[in-house]
């Protein structure tokens, strides 16, 4: 993608890509776009709902979508209203894309959800509501930055964390947290974002030619992202991770429990109009068996 940019008429447009957590968290990110000291990111949902909320509906409801496929439709469906409210906050959004599924990786055996209430689980610094919420739930979460998962693994100060396969791979957390539940809790979606003002100084003509390389990278990484996080499972396997199947009936003890937590999610980490209106669409994929007249 960065060399078709470079390739854009009237001059290209330069990419310098910035790794492992230097520019901070995503709310980090996010404050650094706002004032200019670095013009895009690529973010979850944890930091495009720090942009607008109406984000969170993608990602912030536990086990409400069933497939990846349900992740795709909801996520096309909602597009141009969500891409509209970034617009309004000083945002263009470049492209969309998930990682696979969040699954529970902890020190010890968690299948039930009693387990994971005995556990001290991550969550994502920030994000003050979610935390309310798991503690009126009996849960103990511990807000920190992504890049403080491992150290406190190691030292104690959390017990689980909820992360796609490919990621607790690649940041090493399957080494003190070698238990993973194979349950799909939710998509981990996120996308590259750009601030409007720079968008606004790139000449019109290079602005047609970005947007189809970041609309291929975008798919190309979504799809790259969804296979890795199934492999990664099995490399992990073979370095000592414990998998924890999940049958019939432990599934329907974490649907109930997601589930008595939907009216607390709605309207408060999900905005009210976003949340019924993912249900809606869930709703009617699902009664057209996959598949809509439009699609």
């Amino acid at each position: 993608m960065g060399e078709k940019w470079r390739q854009a008429p009237g001059g290209g447009v330069g990419l310098t890509i910035y790794t492992d957590g230097t520019m901070g968290g995503e709310a980090d990110m996010v404050r650094r776009m706002r004032v200019g000291q670095i013009q895009a990111a690529m973010l979850t949902v944890v930091g495009l709902s720090g942009i607008d909320d109406s984000v969170s509906a993608l990602q912030n409801m536990p086990m409400m979508f069933h497939s990846l496929d349900e992740v795709d439709y909801v996520r096309e469906k909602l597009r141009p209203v969500l891409e509209k409210r970034l617009l309004e906050k000083g945002f263009v959004m470049l492209f969309w894309g998930d990682a696979g599924w969040v699954r529970f990786f902890s020190k010890h055996p968690v299948v039930h959800p009693a387990d994971l209430k005995k556990a001290k689980l991550f969550v994502w610094s920030g994000d003050n509501h979610q935390v309310d919420i798991m503690k009126a739930g009996g849960y103990q979460p511990v807000p920190l930055e992504t890049n403080d998962i491992l150290p406190s693994l190691q030292t104690g100060l959390i017990d689980a964390v909820p992360s796609t396969p490919f990621y607790a791979l690649a940041g090493q957390f399957y080494g003190p947290a070698s238990h993973m539940l194979e349950l799909n809790w939710a998509p981990l979606v996120g996308g590259a974002v750009i601030s409007k003002k720079t968008w606004e100084t790139i000449a019109s003509p290079a602005r047609d030619v970005l947007l189809k390389s970041v609309g291929e990278a975008g798919d190309q990484i979504k799809a790259k992202s969804r296979a890795e996080s199934e492999q990664s499972v099995e490399t992990m396997k073979k370095r000592g991770l414990t998998v924890h199947a999940v049958t019939p009936e432990v599934e329907a003890e974490w649907r109930k429990v997601a589930e008595e937590v939907y009216p607390k999610i709605r309207g408060s980490i999900v905005p009210a109009d976003m949340f019924d209106e993912v249900r809606r669409l869930l709703q009617e994929y699902r009664s057209s068996g996959g598949k809509t007249k439009n699609e």
